[in-house]
């Protein structure tokens, strides 16, 4: 019985850490601000929570719906001027920059996309980056899950 309290208490604190571990780190490169991450509900909640701070949203994702990680990202200004360069530590990257035209670049899986964005003070742009699936390495989601994940 004691050795059960034990491990039930341990349980307990491991539980506690995990659920109030620390937010994702924000970061500033350059003068810019931005975090990135959002693996796990938790997570995505804490990114959600620090939106109104920011002014540009990056959501990484496969065409059929899976969010993606470790995509390399670099955002350059109206001039050229690299301010960010970044590998996403989840499906999300939330930036600061001075209202204004940027380029973003992201690669995921050797593959390149590059947008052109606004963004302005006080506003949050979303910009959705997909990549095609590897029908050998990726696997669909369900139906009902890719219609939650285009809600949002």
């Amino acid at each position: 019985m004691r050795v059960l309290r034990c491990m039930l208490v341990v349980w307990c604190a491991v539980t506690a850490a995990i659920a109030h571990a620390a937010p994702e780190n924000v970061m500033t490169q350059g003068g810019v601000t931005f975090v990135s991450g959002g693996i796990g509900l938790d997570a995505r909640q804490r990114m959600q929570a620090l939106e109104p701070q920011f002014n540009g949203k990056l959501v990484f994702t496969l065409t059929e719906g899976n969010y993606l990680s470790d995509v390399d990202v670099s955002v350059r200004d109206a001039a050229g001027k690299t301010l960010i360069k970044h590998v996403a530590d989840g499906p999300f990257m939330l930036i600061r920059l001075p209202a204004g035209k940027y380029s973003v670049t992201a690669i995921y899986d050797g593959r390149t996309q590059v947008r052109q964005v606004q963004l302005r003070d006080g506003r949050l742009h979303t910009e959705y980056l997909r990549w095609a699936g590897n029908p050998e390495t990726d696997f669909p989601l369900p139906p009902e899950h890719l219609r939650e994940t285009m809600k949002q």
